[in-house]
């Protein structure tokens, strides 16, 4: 029941395990499934359960396809072209119909596949080789990789990791007290949540001076080298070693997946995903789409939905299961005391952002428990300093609007100015 909201125009031909797909250029080739219908891009790789794009922000592994030859790329990342070869992985004989699924069946309510006949003679080396063959991650690269060219190695003063509502705003206040920085974003467009969200309040979009701004820049990591901290980007398929004198993390989160029975089933996607795919891609997931869990985040992605043309379903109430084989076909949820059965199309789950702290933890932050949110959390001051030379803001200390989170932005952007300022002779 998914739909276009608008007609495709740049269409292009994308061949799925042997068959056309239109898609609108450069749109997500998840995006493109998501709009045709085609509900599994892949199998698991333990139980060959179906597998559909569930957060659309390249931090999930749901949507993993092998495009032209090359396994594990990110449907949701990559932008569809005309002739691209996509197959869809871990699956026999194919994903619409895979026989291995009937471990579901056999084993409905529990498996352990490390005990399954462990120490039983002969029976257990057959189990474990048929085991190595049957699971993984896709079939190996059709030819080698190319050849890398050498790293750049480069030097910063001020860097800003993430460009949405929390780096935007400490570009443009340090842009105004005259600090130079680079801000590096790993999406196509500087925005985050600005662009695909659907927060009430929300400042506007405004990006400093294209010198000072690389977007396609996703930062894989922090490291030291003799006691000096640096980014390690990748741009472009090159990779670059930048040495800031300051940092500011404003790399927000990830979505929440909510524990209940059967939420990998492919049509269960995070708030933000269904946001982004109407906003930016102009794609309905669905006709009938449940918008469950948090309320206030559930009642404003209702209102999207509703304006264009969908219907949203138990608005903010609390995801008891979801039903269906392939894809999702009805939820039953639990509101005011009460359990009731909905059909629908595809549901929404709204959940707080967890914090992705692996980059302020590498660059020396503290990570403590919000035992108020329910998550992971970087500890930092009133400024933001969260280490030395280390500030955050936005989604990295929790939970917190587009609004919030720009304040928090315009905060550590003063703190940093300061410092630079203080340190200048």
């Amino acid at each position: 029941m998914s739909q276009r909201l608008a007609p495709v125009t740049n269409p292009v031909t994308i061949e799925v395990d042997g068959e056309s797909l239109t898609a609108e250029a450069g749109e997500p080739v998840a995006v493109a499934f998501v709009a045709a219908g085609r509900t599994t891009l892949s199998r698991s790789i333990k139980y060959h359960r179906p597998r559909g794009p569930f957060c659309l922000s390249g931090g999930c592994s749901q949507c993993l396809v092998r495009i032209d030859g090359v396994p594990n790329q990110f449907a949701c990342q990559t932008p569809a072209r005309s002739g691209m070869r996509v197959e869809r992985q871990n699956a026999f004989p194919d994903a619409s119909v895979d026989v291995l699924q009937a471990t579901d069946f056999v084993f409905k309510k529990w498996f352990n596949h490390h005990e399954f006949l462990a120490g039983v003679p002969v029976v257990e080396k057959v189990m474990l080789q048929i085991a190595r063959k049957l699971s993984g991650l896709g079939l190996l690269p059709e030819k080698p990789a190319p050849e890398r060219p050498k790293p750049v190695i480069e030097a910063a003063g001020v860097v800003i990791v993430g460009g949405g509502a929390a780096g935007l705003a400490a570009a443009r206040r340090l842009e105004e007290r005259g600090v130079t920085f680079l801000l590096l974003e790993r999406e196509p467009a500087c925005g985050g949540r600005l662009l695909v969200g659907c927060d009430d309040g929300a400042p506007a979009i405004v990006v400093p001076k294209s010198a000072q701004v690389r977007t396609g820049a996703t930062v894989v990591g922090v490291f030291a080298d003799e006691g000096r901290r640096f980014l390690a980007v990748v741009q472009n398929e090159r990779l670059h070693l930048i040495f800031p004198e300051r940092l500011l993390l404003t790399n927000g989160g990830q979505p929440t997946l909510l524990t209940f029975p059967n939420n990998d089933l492919p049509g269960v996607f995070a708030s933000r995903a269904v946001s982004r795919m109407i906003r930016k891609h102009r794609v309905l997931p669905g006709k009938r789409i449940a918008v469950v869990g948090e309320a206030d985040e559930a009642k404003q992605l209702a209102k999207l939905i509703t304006t264009s043309g969908g219907t949203p379903l138990a608005v903010g109430a609390e995801p008891v299961r979801v039903h269906g084989l392939r894809s999702v076909q009805a939820i039953t949820v639990s509101a005011a005391g009460k359990t009731e059965k909905l059909d629908c199309d595809a549901v929404a789950l709204c959940a707080p952002q967890s914090p992705a702290f692996e980059l302020a933890r590498a660059a020396g932050a503290r990570v403590g428990w919000d035992a108020r949110a329910r998550l992971f959390a970087v500890e930092a001051d009133a400024a933001g300093k969260a280490a030395a030379e280390l500030w955050v803001a936005g989604e990295l200390r929790g939970p917190m609007s587009a609004a919030a989170a720009a304040e928090q932005g315009l905060v550590a952007a003063e703190a940093i100015a300061a410092a630079v300022k203080g340190a200048t002779p």
